[in-house]
């Protein structure tokens, strides 16, 4: 038997129970890397499922807005024929006075009845754009009213997703520190294992 050998194996021996945790150990820090970036991940896909849903709020708010403005324009065009028709009214009751002067009193003819009625039915045409033009004006205004719930969500949203790329560039800083960590970690283990892995040279024999 040579002399060192026992000892080169109880060396070997005593160092592989410490290569080995070191390995176990060194193996956890790279699951928890691969945690930690898949919690950015996470994180990352919530960011962009918070923006989506805002760029789609947007688009419906423009929509409504922009539905919300062709109703103000048609109502203000309801509202844009009513002094014409109060003109023709005006020129109705001319008329009606005039013939009314002519007769002296005499009773009322069907010209005049028909200038009456005419009267009337553009009164009513008054009428009937006024409360279409508050009608359009109201639904205009209901859809505002739904535009400004919406902002209120497209705020919350955006909060939500810069909130959510805060915690996923937090998770993969601390998974790039880690990774840094482990990669110093190994290299110091195979040096550690390279050296530990030549045998010690012969000593000479014992002198009796």
């Amino acid at each position: 038997m040579v002399p060192g050998a026992g000892d080169s194996s109880q060396s070997t021996g005593a160092a592989t129970p410490l290569a080995a945790r070191k390995s176990r150990w060194i193996g956890q820090q790279y699951a928890d890397i691969t945690k930690l970036r898949e919690l950015a991940a996470r994180h990352d896909r919530a960011s962009a499922r918070a923006q989506q849903r805002v760029a789609r709020l947007n688009t419906r708010i423009d929509k409504l807005r922009h539905q919300a403005t062709l109703l103000r324009e048609k109502g203000q065009t309801a509202l844009a024929q009513i002094p014409e028709i109060e003109q023709e009214m005006k020129q109705h009751e001319r008329d009606i006075e005039a013939a009314t002067n002519r007769t002296g009193g005499a009773p009322v003819g069907s010209d005049v009845t028909g200038l009456h009625y005419r009267v009337r039915k553009l009164q009513q045409k008054v009428v009937d754009r006024q409360q279409r033009a508050r009608a359009l004006e109201l639904r205009a205004a209901t859809k505002t009213q739904k535009t400004a719930e919406l902002k209120v969500k497209v705020d919350r949203y955006v909060e939500t997703a810069r909130l959510e790329e805060q915690e996923a560039v937090a998770y993969r800083q601390r998974a790039d520190r880690l990774q840094l960590v482990t990669e110093h970690d190994v290299a110091d283990h195979l040096k550690a294992t390279a050296g530990g892995a030549k045998p010690p040279p012969d000593e000479p024999p014992a002198t009796l």
